[in-house]
């Protein structure tokens, strides 16, 4: 983030005393990106950071991929992995079921109820967009509230909670990468500004605002991180609660962004999915298909042509509304399209007639494009819908 931020109290001057009331210092603690070469904040911690007086195996949920061969497009009902009341005893973290994965990114998606450990990811940076409910993000910077539509990014190694609210569930479809996620370089300035061309700018973005401190002894954190064969977990015990953070500023925080502020760029014929584009990691990009005033060209085809993905495979969750361009094919709310690189895909038939003269989709989609191959999780595999590969044709493989 190129947005400088501050909570709580910190000294005039970085890297010098910081005292408590009582005299004591203050532990600072600077987190960085890329090795001091990037972001970073400054936190003022009441403990030792460093402190910890356990640390066992944290065995996490099944990570097992499976090649997409044959190569087939493909329907994941997510609903379907946490039927009737399952999502009462689900949390945010412990709770997901990996979906799609491969080297730089995975999917996941849970339904959950209870609040989750304290957890962080020391692969990459997080990016939860929240299908429906509300909950409380605790974090070691401060509190995020969350609701429907957000986007929540949480940088690498931010220590934090998932507290859902209310008597429904909490619905999260969880991106994450081997990277940082940040807004398209396209749309900075070269200081980090949003530019007017941007589809969003900085008042869109809900840091913390203050620091959030909590008592503890001998405190458990998970943490997910790099192994000798993979993603792999550790769980900690600290001595003291980590979130004792009494101030703190900088470039680098857990913020929200809600889809409904985020501003669609239409045109006078249909419009590219880049238009559409809200995030990027290292080999892969996140867009959202919001409600919108459609393509105005007298003899405009308002829902996209048929395309090839020559270089990325292209995952579309629908979160709302009706997807024009996939009626017929069984699609629904909470639905996953995959369409891998090497198949060409487009509107079911039928969909291009029924969109002409059409002025405005009422529609909402998270798309997550990636550069390397996906392949198929467990909970990929239990929600697929084994039949939408043949819905352009209208017939699959004989009995």
């Amino acid at each position: 983030m190129g947005y400088y931020r501050r909570a709580g109290t910190i000294p005039p001057k970085r890297h010098t005393q910081h005292r408590t009331p009582e005299g004591g210092l203050y532990y600072e603690e600077l987190m960085g990106e890329e090795g001091f070469s990037s972001d970073s904040s400054l936190l003022y911690h009441r403990g030792v950071p460093s402190a910890i007086v356990d640390a066992t195996p944290w065995e996490l949920p099944d990570q097992s991929l499976t090649e997409n061969r044959p190569l087939i497009p493909r329907h994941l009902k997510l609903h379907e992995l946490f039927p009737g009341q399952d999502w009462k005893s689900a949390d945010v973290v412990t709770g997901r079921r990996l979906v799609l994965g491969n080297g730089d990114v995975r999917i996941s998606y849970v339904a959950a109820g209870e609040t989750s450990p304290l957890y962080r990811n020391a692969v990459g940076d997080e990016c939860v967009y929240v299908e429906s409910g509300e909950a409380r993000v605790e974090t070691v910077f401060g509190v995020l509230e969350a609701r429907q539509g957000d986007y929540v990014i949480l940088p690498r190694a931010t220590t934090h909670r998932w507290v859902p609210a209310g008597d429904e569930p909490l619905r999260a479809y969880v991106v994450e990468a081997n990277s940082h996620i940040t807004p398209p370089k396209r749309y900075l300035s070269k200081f980090g500004q949003l530019l007017e061309h941007a589809p969003y700018c900085e008042r869109d973005l809900h840091g913390p605002e203050e620091p959030l401190l909590a008592e503890g002894t001998d405190v458990e954190v998970l943490v997910k991180h790099r192994g000798s064969r993979g993603i792999t977990g550790t769980r900690y015990v600290y001595p003291t609660h980590p979130f004792d953070v009494v101030g703190w500023d900088g470039f680098l925080y857990p913020y929200t962004f809600n889809i409904a502020d985020f501003e669609p760029i239409t045109g006078r014929v249909h419009q590219p999915p880049p238009v559409h584009q809200v995030f990027e990691g290292h080999n892969f990009v996140i867009c959202n298909f919001v409600p919108r005033k459609v393509d105005y060209h007298p003899l405009a085809v308002p829902v996209p042509y048929y395309h090839s993905n020559v270089d990325s495979d292209e995952v579309m969750f629908y979160c709302g509304g009706n997807y024009e361009a996939r009626k017929g094919s069984g699609i629904g709310q909470g639905s996953i399209s995959l369409h891998p690189g090497g198949h060409s895909h487009g509107p079911q038939p039928g969909a291009v007639e029924r969109s002409l003269g059409a002025e405005f989709f009422d529609e909402l989609a998270v798309m997550v494009d990636t550069f390397r191959p996906l392949e198929l999780g467990e909970g990929g595999l239990a929600s697929e819908d084994p039949g939408y590969a043949w819905t352009w044709s209208g017939r699959g493989p004989s009995a």
